[in-house]
């Protein structure tokens, strides 16, 4: 079919992640990927028809912890990059297929099946050895110029260290044993360029009962005569509905994560507001960017968790590449201050590094019973390079290492470092 395309991806990943406690184990695992991702074109007339697929297998070199700590001699995770066998050990190897029909009119497309999809309501987590995917239907329209429009659906969620697709959830739920699940997901919002220096976002996201939430964003590129600004405002206001939101739908298990005082009447409910600006100056291959995040509301950021102790990508400036740190507690106000350097500047096209720190303080606490007196931090650093020609080209090195330390109830203190090794290959 013409305009196909196929490529596949090789991708050799090892994982440190290193505890700071004598009791936990340190996690130790080195795979090999595979993703073989086929998109066809569409059928010619007025309406095309396509179909999309995704192959993903990887294979387990090594896994484990060391010996040193208590119970560390092996130690798989539910975060680690494999899923875990009955016996708690991690399988040898796992994968799926993803497949995904697909219907064109004019400038409008409908997506069924298996989606990826990137919006500030709902992101897939590819922080691992294979991708996370949902299961649901989606249509982009474009019809309009500068405005693009998406909605859609999510009934299931494949996690990145697993083969089986699962209900949905949020934290302070998503324990399988005691908590509730959903199958709806309904999204829908735009991007509208208002012009070439200025873009505004609008999304709601509703997860049936358990929350809806809304999405203001504002990007502007501002050119100076010396150098260039980026100012990014973002704005959520998420609340709760169904279950959720009746003293019984949350007795059943419908909960919330956050802070509340034993005699709260909306004890476990969704209340939770986050307001952000993030500012980065860009001049000849450096960058320096500062921001601010504040939350208020009872309850953490809430967002799509389909099983506890899995990968969460959220829309935040807050989103650290490295540690499950997402500073979108209860009350938790943070800074961010990064410095980036782009190597083309120097004749090294395809060379990157950058670094970010994260300060949050004011976390309410509710396993310690600290209201805004807890707090945490975080430091990143990623360095990275891409071949960008030649028999080589399409092969990337990734290094990201970060260190996570805190008094928080949900802070686990520890130090991590991921090595990726990927090749594309293109087929078609």
């Amino acid at each position: 079919m013409k305009d196909s395309k196929a490529t596949l991806t090789l991708r050799n990943v090892y994982h440190n992640q290193d505890s700071r406690t004598t009791d936990t184990p340190r996690i130790e695992q080195w795979g090999q990927g595979f993703l073989l991702d086929f998109k066809s074109g569409y059928t010619e007339g007025v309406v095309g028809l396509g179909l999309d697929v995704l192959g993903t297998y990887a294979v387990r070199l090594d896994d484990g912890g060391r010996v040193g700590k208590t119970d560390a001699d092996r130690a798989p995770s539910t975060s680690g990059m494999f899923p875990l066998e009955s016996n708690g050990k991690s399988r040898h190897d796992f994968g799926r297929i993803g497949v995904t029909g697909k219907m064109r009119f004019s400038k409008t497309e409908l997506h069924v099946g298996t989606l990826q999809p990137r919006l500030p309501v709902v992101t897939y987590n590819d922080a691992r050895i294979l991708p996370q995917t949902y299961e649901g239907y989606q249509v982009t329209s474009r019809e309009i110029q500068d405005l693009t429009f998406i909605a859609g659906k999510i009934e299931h969620s494949t996690e990145r260290n697993s083969s089986n697709s699962d209900s949905l959830s949020i934290q302070g739920s998503s324990n399988r044993k005691t908590g509730q699940f959903s199958n709806q997901f309904l999204y829908g919002g735009f991007n509208y360029n208002i012009n070439k220096s200025l873009a505004l976002s609008y999304y709601f996201g509703k997860l049936q009962d358990f929350y809806e939430q809304h999405f203001v964003g504002l990007i502007h590129n501002w050119a100076l005569p010396i150098g260039s600004l980026k100012t990014d405002l973002r704005y959520y206001n998420s609340n709760s509905t169904g279950a959720n939101s009746s003293r019984s739908g949350r007795a059943e298990g419908y909960r919330a994560q956050g802070w509340w005082s034993s005699s709260d009447r909306d004890r476990y409910e969704v209340d939770n507001r986050i307001w952000s600006a993030l500012f980065t100056y860009s001049l000849a291959g450096h960058s320096i960017k500062a921001g601010y995040q504040k939350v208020t509301g009872h309850s953490d950021f809430p967002s799509l968790a389909p099983d506890a102790g899995t990968g969460r990508s959220l829309y935040l400036i807050t989103n650290s590449n490295v540690q499950a740190a997402k500073f979108a507690s209860a009350g938790e106000r943070t800074w961010v201050a990064g410095y980036a350097y782009d190597f083309a500047s120097i004749g090294i096209p395809g060379l990157l590094f950058g670094t970010t720190y994260y300060s949050g303080s004011g976390i309410d606490d509710t396993v310690h019973g600290r209201r805004g007196n807890s707090e945490e931090w975080v430091r990143d650093i990623n360095l990275s390079y891409k071949v960008q020609d030649g028999p080589l080209k399409g092969l990337g090195l990734d290094w990201k290492n970060g260190s996570w330390r805190g008094n928080d109830s949900g802070t686990v203190d520890r130090d991590e470092s991921r090595v990726m090794l990927s090749y594309n290959i293109s087929l078609l």
